[in-house]
């Protein structure tokens, strides 16, 4: 029966004579919880994982679309969108979705990922040609003022194309390359770095009634074999971020459980982005019905991640989230340079 491994991460100084670094960052464990289905979980020595899933969790992780992986890096959302759950009609003009970015970047946006395409619950899906014309417009203009790094968030090859013409640097796939057949062979040709989000089912249903066996596990195995796959098309692991999917297919206990053992994924090799920002839960817990009104929560969530060595942040509230790791890791030794 597989065994899978979750780093205890600890952040304190000095560090024990045994302990080993997380990613390669600041973060170090000398425990894990040990998983394995149908059986207890077990707090075991980090001698007891295998050698080379120790070496996934050990390794440091290179720099993805110019973003650096050693500290935590925030991605900013700019939907261009109608109908996203949050700020939805917000940048339809291209002028005031430049300008949003603009002002991300001096909040302390890492990278912008500019969205054509709602995928919140319920959505429905939206022809490639007006996605393009949503998003690419954006990202040429704000190529053409600023060097930022800039993601394209699309489930299609052709959005992928258009994009990466007109100056995105990495690809955000929330479907992990199962909705459309050639966006992997897309990546693989461009040779951008790559985002694969785990999902449970589509937009338009996948909340209606989500069921895991374990959704730990079963999210673990899902983006290993997802990775696995883009490696055999030619995409290197170290270009590739995972993404565990809050929200997409899961229910509220199901978004807690990958919160509280977030680091498991570590052991899949490559960096972690973690998107919490508005989500329905947080509202639930939080007493927040309005998403606008979420920036706590989400903030919270956030650094629940960033404790576990998750290595991006994608956030609606740059400038908020960015002060509070300013001060996380001041907190923590890190550094107090904002």
């Amino acid at each position: 029966m597989r065994a899978y491994f979750r780093p205890l991460v600890q952040s304190a100084t000095p560090r024990p004579d045994d302990a080993l670094p997380l990613a390669g960052g600041p973060l170090w464990f000398t425990h894990a919880i040990r998983f394995m289905r149908g059986g207890p979980a077990k707090v075991v020595p980090a001698a007891a994982i295998p050698a080379d899933l120790c070496t996934r969790l050990t390794a440091p992780r290179t720099p993805l679309a110019g973003v650096a992986m050693d500290r935590p890096a925030i991605m900013g959302i700019l939907n261009t969108t109608p109908d996203s759950f949050s700020d939805g009609g917000d940048h339809c003009d291209p002028g005031a979705a430049v300008a949003a970015a603009r002002a991300m970047i001096d909040a302390g946006a890492d990278i912008i990922d500019v969205g054509g395409e709602s995928t919140r619950p319920g959505a429905v899906l939206v022809p490639e040609t007006e996605e393009i014309s949503r998003t690419v417009p954006v990202i040429a203009a704000l190529r053409e003022q600023s060097n930022v790094a800039i993601s394209i968030d699309t489930r299609k090859s052709a959005v992928a194309r258009a994009a990466h013409a007109a100056g995105a640097g990495l690809i955000n796939d929330v479907s992990a390359f199962a909705f459309d057949a050639d966006m992997q062979s897309t990546c693989a040709a461009l040779g951008a770095p790559v985002c694969l989000m785990h999902a449970q089912g589509t937009p338009e249903t996948m909340q209606e009634d989500p069921h895991y066996d374990d959704v730990l596990l079963d999210v673990y195995d899902a983006l290993e074999k997802a990775v696995e796959q883009a490696e055999a098309a030619g995409i290197a692991r170290a270009r590739i971020l995972i993404d565990p999917g809050i929200g997409f297919g899961k229910s509220v206990p199901h978004n807690l459980r990958l919160i509280e053992h977030v680091s498991l994924f570590h052991g899949i090799g490559c960096a972690l982005l973690l998107g919490v920002s508005r989500k329905g839960f947080i509202g639930h817990l939080g007493a927040a019905p309005a998403p606008k009104d979420r920036a706590p929560g989400s903030i919270a969530a956030g650094l629940a991640g960033l404790a576990q060595g998750v290595q991006m942040l994608r956030v609606h509230d740059v400038r908020e989230t960015a002060s509070a790791i300013a001060l996380w890791r001041a907190c923590h030794g890190f550094g107090a340079d904002l």
